[in-house]
């Protein structure tokens, strides 16, 4: 599954983790984003205000923050180069970075976004309780908006472009490794539905599941400062009391018990899951023998095979029901969440139309990232059965040739 794309998987995604960190501590404590005046840029470039808006990404901070990127890119690549030279290096290392840089570009255009918030509902709310103001104001800051909308609407259409072609040429990885065996798992009930499909599917959902925990990561990096930040303008929360760093214990308790409530609610989920899929292949298994055997498929077979698959169904059925309710239920909740936890403050008078509008979209930021479980938990499930499928595959095959 991993090591058909990548160089040895166990320890590539070790260095990879160890190494971000690495340029992470660097940057932020090692006093790396004021090194570009080492090679020319002006001193004290990195104090400077960055503006608000889209030019913020030709900055002279960003700039330099792209060569740090870059260098400990190639570095990276580099070493991986000289050390496995896998053949499908520049696609599962090169494609993996590029995908990166895409995740956190998107994310500082979130952050973008959050900063236009609060100025654009003030500027709202400053017109109305003044009975108007200029329009050229309204017409400014929505186009500010429309700029970096468009920015980021790029960045994710380049993104989902390019992760199509990397998903393709993960599944050829795997089709070619599998292939390469062919003449011994043949034999494996389900082979080709394993080849065929569960590695385009393995695939997908690998990048989809890995994507969105890399963005959550970046999002709690960028936003829960701000978090931290703003809560010193809500300093009680609703049936609690006065807490310090309010927001930030909402956020963190809200999500905790929403992941709580659903792993435990869909525990026996990836188990069916991975049965429906066994059961299903006996079916189909039968019925492909049926078209070139006259004696098999028999209706008292079909009968058999189908009632096994009627009963792992209903009991899916049956599973997804109650699972399904309680995530609905809380999905509502959190709808509102974020609202009820600034009543108090809002209450006190003492907050901005712009300010509620800003808190909430932060506060929603990293809710959601840490709800990541909550989130991705039915894709979680499928990956877990289709890894099952693969990993029952590969271990057919070890064995064959351990023996």
């Amino acid at each position: 599954m991993f090591k058909s794309f990548f160089p040895s998987p166990f320890w590539f995604f070790l260095s990879g983790v160890l190494w971000s960190t690495l340029a992470v501590v660097l940057w932020y404590i090692g006093g790396g984003s004021h090194f570009g005046e080492y090679i020319g840029f002006p001193i004290g470039y990195a104090n400077q205000k960055v503006p608000m808006g889209i030019s913020k990404f030709v900055h002279l901070t960003y700039i330099w923050t792209y060569i740090w990127f870059l260098i400990f890119v190639a570095l990276f690549t580099l070493f991986w180069r000289i050390k496995a030279n896998h053949p499908w290096q520049w696609w599962s290392i090169t494609g993996t970075i590029f995908i990166l840089f895409n995740i956190w570009i998107g994310v500082q255009v979130t952050i973008t976004l959050n900063e236009w918030y609060g100025p654009f509902w003030d500027l709202v709310q400053q017109m109305l309780s003044n009975q108007g103001g200029h329009i050229g104001e309204l017409y400014q800051s929505i186009l500010v908006f429309l700029y970096i909308a468009m920015l980021a609407v790029t960045v994710g259409v380049i993104n989902s472009f390019f992760v199509s072609h990397y998903i393709f040429r993960w599944r050829k990885a795997m089709t070619d490794y599998y292939t390469a065996h062919w003449h011994t798992l043949r034999h494996i009930e389900g082979a080709s539905q394993r080849v065929q499909e569960d590695t385009m599917r393995f695939a997908t959902i690998m990048e989809g599941l890995g994507v969105t925990f890399i963005r959550s990561i970046m999002t709690l990096f960028a936003f829960l400062p701000l978090l931290f930040e703003l809560s010193k303008h809500v300093p009680i929360l609703p049936f609690i009391g006065e807490v310090s760093h309010a927001l930030v214990w909402a956020a963190i308790g809200w999500a905790v018990f929403g992941t709580v409530l659903l792993v435990v609610t869909g525990f026996k989920l990836p188990g069916l899951e991975f049965n429906n899929q066994k059961v299903e292949a006996a079916f189909r298994k039968e019925l492909v023998y049926g078209e070139d055997d006259a004696t098999r498929a028999q209706p008292i077979v079909i009968d058999d095979l189908f009632g096994r698959l009627s009963l792992n169904y209903f009991k899916l059925y049956f599973h997804y029901a109650y699972f399904n309710l309680i995530s609905s239920w809380y999905i509502q909740l959190d709808n509102i969440f974020s609202l009820v936890i600034l009543f108090p403050a809002i209450a006190t008078g003492t907050m901005t139309l712009g300010l509620v509008n800003q808190i909430r979209n932060v506060f929603n930021k990293v809710t959601t990232a840490f709800q990541y479980l909550i989130d991705s938990w039915k894709v979680i499930i499928e990956l877990i059965s289709i890894r099952k499928r693969l990993k029952q595959f590969e271990s057919t095959l070890s064995e064959i040739y351990e023996s």
